[in-house]
């Protein structure tokens, strides 16, 4: 039993470590398209628009890091003083735990006697576990390493980047802004789509989202860069 939930908890460890690196990939994608389309509409030299796009790299790869070490640390703070809370909760009023969970279970449509089943034997198993799970939606000994998440946008964010950067870059001036256009604008839909599948959203509404701000993105960039050319 314990093996079972221990190889549970590693699988929705690396879920979580996957969303950040798809998430790292897509805003690598995104950020970088808007500021090498938005300096493409200002200037027509190759140079300055590669060193713009380094720049934009390299400055979203060391942000997307830090905030995911930052942001997974906040989140197991959380969760820390949640179990901290609910071990207090159950030392103070054992019955008042128990009858939460109980008709928590009731309220979703479990009959009354089959829910006080259920509510004894895993209060008996193990109390914390139990409604902690049930008052916070979190299991725990479930915490996402943040040095994992860190390193995973940290890799993710430059591969995605990439994609526009050489797009912008490598086509023939005139064909290198709608060139990128569709070399983005298909990333995101795949990006977009793999997001919504690990989240699981509805994978139609996620991936045209995606899309869509990242045709924005790119149009006002762009628009922008123009009107200083």
């Amino acid at each position: 039993m314990e093996t079972k939930v221990k190889k549970t908890a590693t699988l929705a460890q690396r879920i979580n470590v996957l969303r950040a690196s798809v998430m790292g990939a897509n805003d690598g994608i995104l950020s970088v398209a808007g500021i090498v389309v938005g300096v493409a509409g200002a200037a027509t030299s190759s140079f300055a628009i590669f060193i713009s796009g380094i720049a934009g790299m390299i400055a979203g790869t060391v942000s997307m890091a830090m905030g995911e070490y930052v942001s997974v640390n906040t989140q197991k703070d959380a969760q820390r003083k949640a179990i901290e809370t609910q071990t207090t909760a159950l030392d103070d009023d054992y019955e008042a735990e128990f009858g939460f969970v109980r008709d928590k279970y009731v309220a979703s449509g479990i009959k009354p006697e089959l829910a006080e089943q259920a509510t004894k034997e895993m209060m008996t198993r193990d109390p914390l576990k139990t409604t902690v799970r049930e008052r916070f939606g979190f299991n725990v000994g479930e915490y996402t390493n943040p040095f994992s998440a860190a390193i995973a946008s940290m890799i993710s964010f430059p591969t995605g980047s990439i994609l526009p950067l050489v797009s912008i870059t490598l086509l023939p001036k005139d064909y290198r802004i709608v060139g990128t256009f569709i070399a983005v604008v298909v990333a995101l839909a795949i990006t977009g789509y793999i997001a919504a599948v690990l989240g699981k959203a509805n994978r139609r509404n996620g991936t045209m989202r995606n899309v869509i701000a990242g045709i924005l993105t790119m149009l006002v960039t762009y628009g922008i860069g123009h009107l200083f050319a």
